[in-house]
């Protein structure tokens, strides 16, 4: 929005044409949405205690989190409102990738403000039904895949790239869609099940949001993908923007999620972020590199894929209790030494991913 308006101002005024550079407005990206969310989450907390909107415990979770019963909610309000204000105020609105990337955000948070919902209005920790949840989903996955596919301009933006392998580029044609559509759902629902510690979800998505800045605004630019081996998107650097609103407003909600927290995100927030992430991930055509910075998202899934695989199969229990995090809690690990130790291995395996784009 002020893009347009900077176009206009700089042909009375060239001083606007600083505007122009991608990376001064990510980073009032980052400093909008920053802004943004510690502006009005104090607010938001009051009015989400007035109206007793308050987390649901699950009964068989570890006991330590019975004093949890009751903490505001649905703060995943206050990253979509400071990512989406932001992103309309920095990004160049006339850049697909934006568009498509924001509502498939947005519309996954409207999943999982109906999960939120379901839980407060039934007093219930499970929510909508499983079958439910993941249809909606998968609509909205779909149709984001969809669209991508059917707007791309050049063969790399359907390829599948490997990460540490110079020139490879796999043709995936129509498979596309379907790579698209588990990338998207299955981030979602890895930070989904990953938000269980306050803060243990949030930090892991800002670095990786942090990381996926350098990924887009290197496939963005001709000279940067070329002298790097990475494949060209022509106008995916836009999405550093919405990237960059990323990491600002989940810095903010940090402020009031950390230990012990004042709000949790709630359905609505993590569904949102780990689709955001999934569809940054495509966009730029790292997939396989999310899958290696997003370790943590991706034991704490596999920990409960296993947990409920072992158990229906054998009877048997691999784990105290899945996702992961709270396997380390029931063995005596205080909160905050798993929330710190799960942020370094992020710290790690975002690292790694980052050295993808040399090493080949």
């Amino acid at each position: 929005m002020l893009m347009f308006f900077a176009d206009w101002m700089s042909v009375y005024y060239s001083g606007f044409n600083v505007f122009q550079y991608l990376t001064l407005r990510t980073i009032f990206g980052v400093l909008t949405a920053l802004g943004i969310a510690l502006l009005i989450g104090p607010a938001m907390i009051r009015h989400l205690s007035r109206y007793q909107i308050g987390q649901s415990v699950r009964s068989d979770g570890p006991q330590s989190h019975l004093v949890k019963a009751g903490t505001p909610t649905m703060g995943g309000l206050l990253i979509l409102v400071s990512v989406t204000a932001s992103t309309l105020l920095w990004a160049d609105l006339r850049n697909r990738f934006v568009w498509i990337v924001l509502l498939t955000t947005l519309l996954f948070a409207l999943v999982g403000f109906a999960d939120d919902y379901s839980k407060i209005t039934r007093r219930d920790s499970r929510g909508l039904p499983a079958r439910n949840k993941y249809l909606w989903q998968s609509l909205i996955a779909l149709c984001a895949a969809l669209a991508l596919y059917l707007t791309a301009r050049s063969p790399v933006e359907t390829g599948l790239i490997v990460p540490f392998v110079k020139a490879v580029e796999i043709d995936l044609g129509w498979f596309f869609v379907v790579l698209a559509y588990f990338v998207i759902v299955g981030s979602s629902n890895a930070v989904n099940l990953t938000d269980g510690l306050d803060g243990l979800a949030i930090l892991p998505t800002v670095m990786i949001a942090g990381a996926l800045i350098v990924f887009a605004y290197a496939s963005g630019n001709v000279n940067f993908a070329r002298y790097l081996g990475i494949p060209y998107v022509a106008s995916v650097g836009e999405v550093c923007v919405f990237c960059g609103a990323m990491v600002g407003a989940g810095l903010g909600f940090l402020w009031f999620n950390t230990y012990p927290a004042q709000v949790f995100m709630g359905d609505m927030g993590s569904l949102a972020i780990g689709a955001a992430l999934g569809v940054v991930a495509v966009v730029v055509r790292q997939e396989l590199v999310l899958f290696v910075m997003g370790g943590v998202f991706v034991m704490e899934t596999i920990s409960v894929i296993l947990q409920v695989a072992s158990f229906k199969l054998t009877g048997r229990r691999i784990f105290q209790m899945a996702p992961l995090h709270h396997h380390f809690e029931l063995k005596g690990w205080p909160e905050p030494r798993v929330i710190v130790r799960f942020w370094i291995i992020t710290v790690i395996l975002v690292l790694v991913g980052l050295a993808s784009l040399k090493i080949r």
